[in-house]
């Protein structure tokens, strides 16, 4: 791996909404972290889909870019991801099309397998695929094939915007299956080590060893996503990382919900075997000072040898939350 300072950092964006806060909250909230991180030097900027979240306002992830991309200059904006079983293709296509024709060369498409939602919220999204076939490689491909169509290219069925527009597609993971179909298709990849981290290095490794070079990509380029909570002492970010383990308790108890507010002591509120699978779950993340940080960030690119690192962190306080990704980068640019 090349110099630690030559692998970039980005930012994944839940759009998380606070206990006491809104949605519309939650929207100027991420405009004001992207405009941070346009001008610290974040590579790129990504929103994720999630549905019937009441803690998650980025729902309608493209609509959510175009509101970024109009208030910010050169950050790149995408998707981490679009579960694209939700969808049909044609219409992420034309929805990506539309942005990449606004806002040219700053627009991402990462994709993703899980629905990102429940089965009655599945259902709601009236995406009835029948049998057990799984569309998702042949979905991908074709959506590729329409972006990297020549000039002079009808197919019978085209999105208008988004043929020929050469938008990047990466392909999200929390398995090995997309990492072996990024490989086979010779795209980037994205691993969600940080709420998923139990198959990084075998992903890494699967995606590495079988990686078939393509006109989009010549050599595999692997990026690890982790949580990073940074504050001025290792105690405050402690304090504020409690309301991300709380998060986790509470999907798993079913009662998903606004982010928890930090508390102090976490010891009532999980028990035993909730604390040790939310500590497992959340392992990918580092929480401390500048140094802790630093430390951190210099570990994981070394163990993973990742070619970009993004850092979710899911804060309940916003200028805590623009804080920690001020030194997150301060951490990157004196690795």
């Amino acid at each position: 791996m090349s110099d630690k300072k030559n692998v970039p950092l980005s930012v994944l964006d839940l759009a998380p909404i606070p206990q006491g806060a809104t949605a519309r909250d939650a929207f100027h909230s991420s405009l004001a972290l992207a405009q941070q991180a346009e001008k610290s030097g974040y590579n790129r900027y990504w929103l994720a889909e999630h549905h019937n979240m009441t803690g998650i306002a980025s729902a309608a992830t493209s609509v959510l870019i175009g509101y970024l991309a109009a208030n910010t200059t050169t950050l790149r904006l995408g998707s981490g991801g679009v579960m694209l079983p939700n969808h049909s293709p044609l219409v992420i296509a034309e929805q990506f099309g539309t942005l990449e024709s606004l806002y040219p060369g700053r627009i991402d498409l990462g994709l993703g397998r899980a629905p990102g939602s429940d089965q009655r919220t599945m259902m709601a999204l009236r995406r009835h695929m029948g049998g057990h076939v799984d569309n998702f490689p042949s979905d991908v491909a074709e959506m590729i094939a329409w972006f990297d169509a020549e000039p002079d290219a009808q197919p019978a069925v085209q999105p208008v915007p988004g043929l020929g527009l050469k938008i990047p597609v990466w392909l999200l993971g929390s398995s090995l299956y997309s990492a072996q179909l990024s490989a086979q298709l010779g795209i980037p990849f994205a691993f969600a080590s940080h709420f998923a981290p139990d198959m990084l290095f075998q992903a890494l490794h699967i995606y590495r060893e079988n990686f078939k070079p393509s006109a989009r990509l010549e050599k595999p380029h692997a990026m690890v996503c982790v949580n990073v909570v940074a504050a001025d002492s290792e105690r405050d970010a402690r304090y504020m990382f409690t309301s991300m383990q709380q998060q986790f308790i509470n999907l798993r108890r079913g009662k998903p919900g606004p982010l928890p507010a930090p508390v102090e002591n976490m010891d009532n509120l999980w028990s035993p075997s909730e604390q040790y699978g939310v500590q497992q779950a959340l392992s990918m993340s580092i929480v401390g000072d500048l140094d802790k940080v630093r430390q951190g960030l210099a570990s994981l690119i070394r163990e993973t040898q990742a070619d970009e690192i993004m850092v979710n962190g899911q804060i309940h306080n916003q200028q805590a939350r623009l804080r920690s990704f001020e030194l997150a980068m301060e951490a990157h640019n004196t690795l």
